[in-house]
């Protein structure tokens, strides 16, 4: 069973990283480059590919969309361009082909779109680049924000939520239907059965099935806990389907299509920020207010374990506080976009767990 820590100092002072090896890489291609500017680098949203690309934007002072690559003879990310008019970028999702930004800004959130970005699987610094220009396709409704959205499982549309609303776009087309006047908090999530949920009234979530278009509102009661104060935060495991979150008290949850388990243990710190399964199970992910702790839960062993405060210590020191989202990598490795200035891609490597073999 893990331990509560008894005060914020016992978990910050002298706490760095204690396993693993942790990259905090520039929003740039290192030698060729610069990144984005420090006001305009917050980078508040994450998705990856089928093969490994990652996806993001920014938030600050201007908008960035960007596009990023760790593997083969690459190491680069490389900033696809600004979008006018905004200052937030709520979510990525990354479609057949093409990716759809949720951007918003002083007149509404708007959904942007724009074809993958080539890459060269053997990146040279003599490559050069070029920036193809997005698909502004409006605001998904009129003087609303964007909160959130995540792609279905098809990757054909994106479910977003607004202020206000469910709405669906279709990433091809380009067309936008408002599913229903809701007003939900927190993040969306793909469920094991291809269902998306989201936050609904009464300590509920609501349930909509992109393929038949069918919304069931209060479908799922959350399980006992605190739930008022916090956004609702999501980790999906992407071997078997699992869903985990946890409440405002840093409870940790699965959720199945049979449902929700019983309190699997306590996260340390609250709030339990964004969190990602790496592919042998385990959950990676960020907790506290201000500076953030990095948190891992086993399954095999139901043991929660606090690792530090980020730090990365390759080529040059840099200490990581803040968060904005979480991806698992290609390899399994967890990436974290830091919600700061002059913000990087943290590559989070875990430590390879020891197994005792008997002969």
């Amino acid at each position: 069973m893990n331990k509560k820590a008894d005060t914020w100092e016992e978990i910050v002072h002298g706490t760095f990283v204690t396993e693993g090896t942790m990259v905090a890489f520039p929003l740039c291609f290192p030698g060729a480059s610069i990144p984005i500017a420090a006001d305009e680098s917050h980078i508040t949203a994450l998705d990856i590919t089928l093969e490994g690309m990652v996806y993001g934007g920014t938030s600050g002072k201007r908008t960035h969309l960007f596009a990023g690559m760790f593997h083969g003879v690459t190491g680069a990310v490389f900033d696809m361009g600004v979008v006018e008019g905004g200052d937030r970028c709520s979510a990525i999702c990354c479609g057949n082909g093409q990716f759809v930004a949720c951007v918003n800004g002083p007149d509404g959130g708007r959904f942007i779109r724009r074809r993958f970005q080539d890459l060269p699987f053997d990146l040279l610094q003599e490559w050069g680049f070029h920036r193809l220009p997005f698909d502004d396709l409006g605001t998904a409704v009129k003087g609303e924000q964007i909160i959130h959205a995540v792609a279905d499982s098809s990757r054909e549309r994106v479910i977003a939520s607004t202020e206000g609303h469910l709405v669906s776009l279709n990433i091809g087309s380009g067309n936008v239907e408002v599913i229903a006047e809701l007003v939900v908090s927190g993040r969306l999530v793909l469920g094991p059965n291809g269902n998306i949920f989201g936050l609904d009234a009464s300590n509920t979530l609501w349930s909509y099935n992109a393929e038949d278009k069918e919304l069931k509102e209060r479908a799922i009661r959350l399980p006992e806990g605190s739930w008022q104060k916090y956004s609702l935060m999501w980790a999906k495991n992407t071997v078997d389907g699992k869903l985990y979150t946890a409440d405002d008290e840093g409870y940790l949850f699965s959720l199945t299509e049979e449902g929700f388990s019983q309190r699997l243990g306590q996260i340390p710190l609250a709030p339990v920020g964004p969190m990602a399964v790496t592919f042998d199970g385990r959950i990676f992910g960020v907790c506290g207010q201000e500076i953030s702790n990095l948190f891992c839960y086993n399954p095999d062993t139901r043991y929660i374990s606090t690792l530090g405060v980020a730090v990365s210590v390759i080529e040059r020191r840099r200490y990581g506080y803040t968060f904005g989202d979480v991806v698992t990598g290609r390899d399994g490795q967890i990436i974290l976009g830091e919600d700061d200035d002059l913000g990087h891609l943290w590559l989070y490597f875990p430590r390879i767990q020891r197994h005792n073999l008997s002969i």
